[in-house]
């Protein structure tokens, strides 16, 4: 069955078993997302990249799975469970039902638009309280996360090639960056690795490196009473592989880059104080170029998938990204 015919299934408000009044749509690289009024259902696209693979029936159902299992960690009573989407025998298409599996959903409660941070950024309804509760707790998260075993040279080596990757995407002539400038900014990162890439190395040697979110940005932070975190990066080991430093780090550039650069910086510090981890600043500069090198790939990437309009959209974010990790590349 192709995915369209599924899409237009999950389209329908009749469709679910609460018979909402209406379904908003969201389509993403990597998803369909469908939300009712209460509810969140997530159809994982039949794609295969580099870095995934959601190709087969089984895969989507094992990064379906792993997805509940990891965001629970973080948004333990938003993520509810794995739902089949089932042909029935009267061959029409079924959520929750009892006949053939031909694809598997996330199921979530519907988080509060209004209260997902950049939208309270935006909105200026960010309080000193909600950030003292979301730094707390993402300061017990990697406080008592478990080291992973990788070594020194291992994630040294995982940058040298991550920063190669950034450079050949980003210089693509498809998509008209500033070629001098992604230039520059790989040298950039290349000559703190020659210099100063014992401070990478020795966050290793200290078991700083943990199993994290992967992609922590305002858009998965909800600043409920008790805030939560969705969205993890689930179908990548490799990208939750971090440094907290360096996951607060992108944290902190996208609160900057959306005006709100005290919020990075709390949450920053509550966590040093917190762990006793004094992650070095020219360390911190150093994973903000990375990230935003990294985001301006990611935005490139979205061209392929949407429209004109979107196109100039996610190529000006891209740009935008660029201007930012030019400034901090000049803070080590």
């Amino acid at each position: 069955m192709h995915i369209e015919e599924k899409v237009a299934f999950l389209k329908q408000p009749a469709s679910y078993p609460d018979r909402p009044e209406r379904v908003e749509v969201v389509k993403t690289h990597m998803s369909w997302v469908f939300l009712t009024d209460r509810l969140v259902y997530k159809l994982k696209k039949p794609v295969r990249y580099d870095y995934l693979d959601f190709s087969t029936l089984e895969a989507r159902k094992t990064n379906c799975e792993r997805e509940v299992h990891l965001n629970r960690r973080l948004a333990e009573r938003v993520y509810l469970g794995v739902v089949p989407l089932t042909i029935e025998a009267d061959d029409g298409l079924k959520l929750g039902g009892e006949g053939r599996v031909v694809d598997w959903l996330v199921q979530m409660r519907r988080l509060p638009a209004d209260r997902m941070l950049d939208v309270a950024i935006f909105e200026g309804t960010v309080d000193a309280e909600d950030v003292q509760k979301l730094s707390r707790i993402l300061a017990a998260f990697y406080r008592l996360s478990p080291a992973l075993t990788i070594s020194p040279a291992e994630y040294r080596r995982q940058f040298e090639a991550d920063i190669q990757s950034n450079l050949t995407e980003l210089s693509d002539s498809r998509y008209a960056l500033p070629e001098a400038r992604v230039d520059r900014l790989a040298a950039a990162q290349r000559q703190f690795l020659a210099e100063q890439g014992s401070l990478l190395e020795q966050r290793a040697k200290d078991g700083r490196i943990i199993d994290a979110h992967g992609d922590l940005r305002p858009q998965h932070i909800c600043l409920l009473p008790e805030p939560v975190i969705i969205d993890c990066l689930e179908f990548n080991r490799r990208f939750r592989m971090l440094d907290p430093g360096d996951e607060l780090a992108y944290l902190a550039l996208e609160c900057e880059r959306l005006g709100a650069p005290a919020i990075g910086e709390q949450v920053m510090d509550q966590y040093k104080q917190a762990t006793g981890d004094a992650c070095p600043s020219e360390l911190i500069a150093f994973y903000k170029v990375f990230r935003a090198c990294l985001r301006a790939k990611i935005a490139v990437w979205h061209t392929v998938d949407h429209d004109f309009r979107d196109h100039r959209h996610w190529l000006r974010l891209a740009r935008a990204y660029l201007d930012i990790a030019a400034q901090y590349a000049r803070r080590w």
